[in-house]
């Protein structure tokens, strides 16, 4: 894309119905439910060339304005299920895995990073952090 373009943002509500049937190809592949566009646009009632022509220039929008993005820094014991009962913390806290990165554990003690979107505005990142250190086996986690 050039410099010069621009996007607006438009209710789906006023979009002829080939932008709405083209965002469900792409869902379709995206998904897995279809393994080719070919696929894609016959479940999705288009043609190919209407889905080509389309396809790199409709998107469905996504509010992430409500949502915390954050990352945590994590010193847990080499134990069976310590970073598990973490994960499930953050689960039962609306949070979603955006990625785990763990290094080999060193003396008993596993150092772990796991970024996450928390989902409900009602959760405290503090109450969170204060839930997650109270796990049997975290020795120590941080908000980095």
């Amino acid at each position: 894309m050039d410099a010069d373009t621009q996007f607006y943002l438009v209710d789906p509500k006023v979009l002829p119905e080939v932008f709405h049937k083209v965002m469900e190809a792409k869902y379709l592949l995206k998904g897995g439910q279809a393994k080719t566009s070919s696929e894609a646009c016959k479940l999705a009632g288009i043609s190919r060339s209407v889905f080509y022509k389309y396809k790199d220039h409709v998107f469905m929008y996504q509010d992430n304005t409500g949502k915390q993005i954050f990352t945590l820094g994590l010193t847990l014991n080499d134990q069976p299920g310590v970073l598990s009962s973490v994960l499930t913390k953050l689960y039962e806290n609306h949070a979603n895995l955006l990625t785990v990165n763990q290094n080999i554990p060193n003396e008993t003690v596993a150092n772990v990073t796991v970024s996450v979107i928390l989902n409900d505005d009602n959760v405290k990142i503090n109450d969170l952090l204060c839930a997650i250190s109270s796990l049997q086996g975290v020795i120590d986690v941080k908000k980095i």
